[in-house]
């Protein structure tokens, strides 16, 4: 896959109409298992950064990229704004659960109206989950798909804070 369409999928992923065209959205680097971007949304900065994970392991014959993204959006003065990307619909009405560090977090997936195919923290917990990711190595990652189907994705932190800090400069936050 080109890193035109990766990053395009990312954009449709993360639900933003603003940037229809990958080419609108800025390369802002690499940082071991992190890649950081920006891409303007009415006129304001959207910043953010994604992995795919290093590991994946589950009962599935079809599944889609899996994706964990970071972002920030100026407009809204909102930062963190964590989403994971299953690569499946997601359970109605399921969580997923996150575990960094020895920390579990709780994502819930989003209604059918809101995609089901995207999970995402309560507000309150976008930060602190980000500063376990800030300290953390890994992450693993576990969900349930519409059929039942669990899944473990294994995603490396390396690289994670020094992709955080060059979205937040960005965006200047």
């Amino acid at each position: 896959m080109t890193i035109i369409r990766t990053l395009a999928v990312m954009v449709f992923a993360l639900g933003f109409a603003g940037a229809t065209l990958a080419e609108e959205i800025t390369d802002l680097g690499t940082f071991t298992d992190w890649s950081a971007y920006k891409f303007q949304e009415g006129g304001s900065d959207v910043c953010y950064m994604a992995s795919q994970p290093s590991k994946s392991e589950g009962d599935y014959t079809k599944r889609g990229q899996v994706f964990w993204l970071v972002a920030h959006r100026t407009a809204l003065n909102k930062k963190n704004t964590s989403s994971f990307v299953p690569g499946y619909t997601l359970r109605q009405d399921s969580s997923v659960s996150v575990e960094i560090s020895g920390r579990t977090f709780t994502m819930f997936a989003g209604t059918e109206a809101e995609n089901q195919a995207i999970a995402w923290f309560r507000d309150q917990d976008d930060t602190s989950a980000v500063d376990a990711m800030r300290k953390g190595l890994t992450m693993i990652v576990k969900a349930v798909s519409s059929r039942g189907t669990l899944t473990t994705d294994e995603f490396s932190l390396r690289g994670f804070t020094a992709a955080h800090n060059k979205i937040s400069e960005a965006c200047g936050f």
